[in-house]
Formats: C-alpha cells, sequence, structure tokens
C-alpha cells in the first residue's frame, strides 16, 4: 500500500497561546513494497510525520493519501480505524505497552479489536510469533516473566497478527546492545521481504538507515531537508555532519582511507563487506578510481 505526504503542516495546540509549529511543507512519496528511513536530530519532527502515516495525527495543512483514502486539513475524518489495522506502529519500547495476562492474549488483543474472531486470532498469534523468532511454547506464558528481548518480539507479534499493509517502526533498536540491534532489524528486513510490507523506519541509527534502506528522508527544523537513496545521502557526510548528525563508521572509515592514499573510491560502500571488497580490488589493481 502507498502512502504520501504533499505539502503537509502540523501544529500542535492549534488555536491556543501553546500552538507549536511540529512541520512543515513536508512531501514524502512511500511507494507499495519500499523501505524507506527517517533521520534526523531530537526535535526535528520525525515523530509527528510517523504518527501522520496512520492519521493519529491529521494534517493542519496540505494532505496525506494512505492507500486510497485521502485526508485533508481542516475536514473532520470518520472510521480512521480501518486506517490503523492496514498501518501498524511499532512505537519505541513497545514491551512497555504489554498489560494481558499470557502472550497469546496480548498478541490477540489487536486483531480482536478490529473484529477479528477469536480463533482466528489464536491462529494469527501462532503464525506471529513464529515470525518474530520465538517458540509457541511461550504464547501461555505471562509476558512479564521474559527477558526484555523477548518482550519486545512479543509486542512486535501483536502489531503483525492484524496483518498491516506497511509497518512504521519507531526507533526499533532502541537500548539494545549491537547484537540484539542487528538481530530485531534483520528480523524487520525478512519479513519485508517476505510479505511484501511497505517498511517506514524512523531511526538514529545511521547504519540501520545505510544498510536497509531503499529511500532515506532527512529531517531538519520540521522540514525534509534533503533526500535520496542511501549512496546519495552519505556521498557527501559533509552535510549531514554540520547538521550534527552522525555518518555511518564504514563512511568515517572509508573517508580516513581515501584521505591517507589521496584517491578517490567509486562511491561511498554502505557495508564494511562492500568497502572491504573495494580495498581489496583497489590493492590488486582493480580500477576502482
Amino acid at each position: 500500500m502507498e502512502i504520501s505526504l504533499q505539502q503537509v503542516e502540523h501544529r500542535y495546540q492549534r488555536g491556543t497561546p501553546f500552538e507549536r509549529l511540529a512541520i512543515q511543507n513536508v512531501t514524502i512519496e512511500i511507494p507499495s513494497g519500499s523501505f524507506i528511513a527517517i533521520i534526523g536530530h531530537t526535535g526535528s519532527g520525525k515523530s509527528t510525520v510517523l504518527q501522520h502515516l496512520n492519521a493519529l495525527l491529521l494534517p493542519s495543512k496540505g494532505e496525506v493519501k494512505i492507500g486510497d483514502r485521502l485526508i485533508t486539513a481542516n475536514k473532520k475524518e470518520k472510521n480512521l480505524k480501518s486506517i490503523r489495522q492496514k498501518v501498524g506502529i511499532v512505537f519505541q519500547f513497545p514491551e512497555h505497552q504489554l498489560f494481558e495476562e499470557t502472550v497469546e492474549k496480548d498478541i490477540c488483543f489487536g486483531p480482536m479489536n478490529f473484529g477479528v474472531s477469536e480463533a482466528v486470532a489464536k491462529e494469527r498469534a501462532q503464525a506471529a510469533i513464529h515470525q518474530v523468532g520465538l517458540d509457541e511454547t511461550i504464547l501461555q506464558r505471562s509476558p512479564f516473566d521474559l527477558s526484555g528481548g523477548q518482550m519486545r518480539r512479543v509486542a512486535i507479534a501483536g502489531v503483525l497478527a492484524m496483518e498491516p499493509d506497511v509497518i512504521v517502526l519507531d526507533e526499533p533498536t532502541a537500548g539494545l546492545d549491537p547484537r540484539g540491534r542487528k538481530e530485531i532489524m534483520d528480523m524487520f528486513y525478512r519479513l519485508h521481504q517476505e510479505r511484501a510490507l511497505s517498511t517506514v523506519v524512523v531511526t538514529h541509527s545511521m547504519e540501520d538507515a545505510a544498510r536497509y534502506a531503499d529511500r532515506i528522508f532527512v529531517m531538519h527544523k520540521g522540514e525534509v531537508y534533503r533526500q535520496g537513496t542511501p549512496e546519495e545521502i552519505f556521498s557527501s557526510p559533509e552535510g549531514l555532519i554540520e547538521l550534527g548528525l552522525d555518518v555511518p563508521e564504514v563512511i568515517r572509515f572509508q573517508q580516513k582511507f581515501e584521505q591517507r592514499l589521496g584517491i578517490k573510491l567509486a562511491k561511498p560502500y554502505l557495508t564494511m563487506e562492500e568497502l572491504t571488497e573495494a580495498i581489496t580490488s583497489y590493492y590488486q589493481g582493480g580500477n576502482l578510481l
């Protein structure tokens, strides 16, 4: 399912003394089946954009198209529940939202809230628990007896059980160590490919944006500062550094290598495996300059 934001502006507490402009002139296209990353500093507008993707927030100006549903500014919208069934959001630290007495009941809550029968919800719970890499024996346990990593996977399974067409991830690896971060992101990327999901990740991790995304949007002071493929975004990392953003470690390593040898490799390499192969080829006389 496609989502597009066209010239979207959002103001919090509009019409009050506390009115605050959060985003403006935001145009973002999310094609069906794509993997999009939205990056930027805290306060840059990332989370505000995220909440427009399933109509948790409505635009103050502009329009948002979610599938065949058009949402415009200053128009009262009805039946937004159907949108939220199609666009699932995994918020930061989703394990904090677990509340049922068993894992199975927690996963079933979302589908049943959207009208799915208990029997079908239980079938979805079994499928979803496998999709997040857990065994179905965990379904009858209390979610509060699980490890932090297991709890996060259970919370994610609850979103997957609603069978969304689009999944939106808000800092999905927050608080995880490097190994846990890679496991979670690899899981999302596998699900993205297997289920042909449109996937949007809001992240501070430049490594994750570079490795997984088809296209990156850089938010700055409430606007889209820059957009492009990972290669385009990281081909001139100086601009990101000026904004105070980090760049992937592999890009920093490539810069230092090029500066030390006084050369320029053919393109920015986004994984250490690709860069290692390029450097090896260079020393073997390959044409990379």
